[in-house]
């Protein structure tokens, strides 16, 4: 219901200065184009990759927002036929790229390899999947569990392939992505490597910068700001 509520007229009327409101993926990118990884771009793509996986785009030096504020939502691609459910698609690129779809892609495997008897360390039985994180498997990946290191591999494998799309669709100069990806990126950048120089343009992909968010914690506040400096 908060469609039909006037937020940006009540805060107007209430703290008397100009209000803006803006998704948190596009605000984001405003924050990492204008004060982060992004600076000194005119085209640059923010991922999320969180709890779910959005874009903001940054496209000729501003914020591209799309017909009706729906563009960035690269999440909903589906990158197989199949696979853990995210953004409402089966096999989609949030599903294979964020914290909850990585859980539930977690949560499959463990699922097979203990019906076939194989012991699963980070997640010894059956009880226990339905409570298993994406942190939980980074931390085992890390560790050199095999079971966590094939989930890892197999995320990180649909992560290039999403970012390829991006790389071939807009020609960006660089691509931040926050999050998951910020926390763990020497596991996961040399895998992606791999993967986008077999599935990107070359020309492209030689041009394009994977960087992580530069803000951290703080690039919420950041977004703020940039959203107000940018209205």
């Amino acid at each position: 219901g908060w469609d039909a509520v006037p937020i940006v007229d009540i805060f107007q009327q209430e703290f008397a200065v100009p209000v803006a409101v803006q998704n948190d993926a596009n605000a984001c990118a405003l924050a990492e184009w204008m004060m982060g990884a992004g600076q000194g771009t005119k085209n640059m793509v923010f991922l999320t990759f969180g709890t779910g996986m959005g874009a903001g785009l940054i496209i000729n030096g501003q914020l591209y927002s799309g017909t009706n504020d729906l563009a960035g939502e690269v999440g909903h691609i589906r990158l197989a036929e199949d696979g853990p459910v995210g953004f409402g698609k089966a096999g989609s690129f949030e599903g294979f790229c964020s914290g909850g779809g990585i859980a539930r892609l977690a949560a499959s495997i463990i699922a097979e390899k203990l019906q076939a008897g194989e012991t699963v360390a980070f997640c010894p039985t059956p009880d226990q999947i339905q409570h298993v994180t994406a942190r939980d498997v980074f931390e085992a990946a890390i560790a050199g569990d095999p079971f966590a290191e094939q989930i890892i591999h197999i995320s990180a494998d649909y992560l290039g392939r999403g970012l390829s799309v991006i790389i071939d669709i807009l020609n960006p100069e660089c691509i931040v992505i926050g999050s998951i990806y910020s926390r763990n990126e020497k596991l996961l950048k040399p895998l992606i490597e791999k993967v986008l120089e077999r599935e990107a343009i070359p020309a492209a992909n030689k041009v394009c910068r994977i960087v992580t968010a530069a803000l951290g914690d703080d690039i919420g506040d950041y977004a703020a700001l940039s959203v107000a400096l940018n209205n």
